[in-house]
This record gives structure tokens, sequence and C-alpha cells, in this order.
């Protein structure tokens, strides 16, 4: 498994802890992880406060720029349409995506947000198809109900 995913799964597992979604993200310049976040929605009460916004809010602060264009993100779960709009607004270059997700998943599955010929940026997704992000995902939810 890649190493940068599998930060990213060890963020989702903090959100988890917290009794919130598990979905985890890594920002990435130059090979080193500049931001960690988890979901936050619940504790924060705040519906932005996704894995992503985040990991966003803080790569912009460590690069002191709005801008990650040399930047990979590396998210367990793919993107939901807020998220794949912040994503394409700091305009990351790059996208890897542990798993689908066929309700709200902006980057393929439902709509696909980031490759939009309509829109000014275009972001290489990256599926890694990773068992261990649909099953933490999975559990939860079966939890849930």
């Amino acid at each position: 498994m890649d190493g940068f995913m599998f930060e990213a799964i060890k963020q989702a597992e903090m959100a988890l802890q917290l009794g919130e979604v598990p979905v985890g993200a890594v920002v990435v310049k130059n090979n080193n992880i500049i931001s960690r976040a988890y979901n936050l929605k619940e504790t924060l009460k705040d519906s932005t406060a996704h894995a992503e916004i985040l990991a966003i809010r803080s790569a912009s602060k460590v690069v002191k720029n709005w801008r990650l264009k040399d930047c990979s993100m590396y998210v367990t779960l793919e993107p939901c349409p807020m998220c794949a709009g912040a994503i394409l607004q700091c305009r990351i270059s790059r996208l890897y995506i542990g798993t689908f997700d066929p309700v709200m998943g902006a980057c393929g599955s439902v709509v696909n947000i980031l490759q939009n010929n309509f829109l000014n940026h275009w972001i290489d997704i990256q599926w890694l198809y990773n068992n261990e992000c649909s099953n933490m995902l999975k559990k939860f939810f079966k939890n849930r109900r």
C-alpha cells in the first residue's frame, strides 16, 4: 500500500474513534506530507468540516498560499461535490482516492467535477481502490443501522 494512503487511513481511524464518518486526507508537496486531517463534522457541528476541506485549509497555511498546484491529496473516500469544488479551487494537481462513493461521489462515481471541460482546471485522478478504506466505511455504516 502507498505510504501516503496509509497516513490518510490513519487519519480516518482517528475520525472513527470519535464516531465520525471515517474519512482521512493528507496533502503532499515535494514528497512530504504538509497537512493531515479527518472528518470533524459532528464534533465541530460544522457541515463543511470534511477531511478534505480541513486538509486544504491547513496546507494553505503551510505554503502561505491558497494555490496548492504542486500538491497531491490522498483521501480515503471519493470527495463529495463540496470537497471536489474546494480541490478544484485550490488547484491541487493530483488526487489519489481510496474508494468510491456511490451516493455523493463527485470524482467520477456520480458526477465528475474535477475532470470537466467546462471548468478552468483539470485534476489528475488516481483510483487506488483500497480495501481497507472500503471496509472501514462499510463497517461504520453497518454499525450505525
